[in-house]
């Protein structure tokens, strides 16, 4: 995906009251960054917000939060907010290596991968999202009991993930390689707008849900 640079969208993003601007002091705070004692759900690679802003609508008794490294895409989410403002939901510009700086260990209920960058060669497979390297950082910050969803309309993308899952000594809970056509596992199915583009494509839709 080619991302256009909009001039000003870091002052934009800097200025608003929806971004946490140095969220390594927030860490084992995040509830008071809400204000109550509610799960945190992240999604990591937000982009423009669409899934995670409805699901903020459909559950405002769960907070969210959008981490998103590129200023151009952010700024999208931040216009969304500064329209309609949720107060169940915080973003962040940083890159997902760092998710050990910002949150404590045990304090995430829920990650959510949507449409997770393929980092299509070999060399390049530890920056995937969905890597047992990324799934180690993962397992300092989740609760005991919390789930990881991910979903990716890239079959190779979701191959290499499920082989990850058992060499990082996880548990598959779901899995299907056809989302929408899966009555049980698409019910309250939340899209992305990858997901709608795609899907209208007739791509299949891949999904699973992992845990400890």
């Amino acid at each position: 995906m080619r991302l256009r640079n909009i001039t000003g969208c870091r002052e934009m993003i800097g200025e608003s009251e929806f971004v946490v601007h140095e969220p390594e002091t927030m860490k084992g705070k995040w509830r008071e960054a809400f204000g109550n004692d509610h799960p945190v759900y992240v999604e990591i690679g937000m982009g423009k917000g669409r899934f995670l802003m409805d699901m903020a609508r459909l559950y405002p008794e769960i907070n969210f939060i959008g981490i998103e490294k590129y200023s151009s895409v952010l700024l999208r989410a931040v216009q969304k907010l500064e329209e309609e403002e949720l107060p169940n939901v915080r973003l962040i510009r940083m890159d997902a290596e760092d998710l050990e700086n910002v949150f404590a260990q045990g304090e995430l209920d829920r990650i959510y991968l949507n449409f997770s960058d393929p980092w299509p060669k070999d060399r390049h497979a530890k920056r995937r999202l969905e890597s047992r390297q990324f799934l180690a950082r993962y397992d300092q910050i989740l609760k005991k009991d919390g789930t990881i969803e991910f979903k990716t309309d890239n079959r190779a993308l979701f191959d290499f993930a499920l082989e990850e899952v058992e060499a990082a000594g996880w548990t598959l809970n779901e899995k299907t390689f056809d989302l929408h056509a899966d009555a049980r596992l698409n019910e309250g199915n939340v899209m992305t707008e990858y997901e709608e583009r795609f899907s209208a494509q007739g791509n299949p839709i891949c999904k699973y849900i992992i845990s400890r």
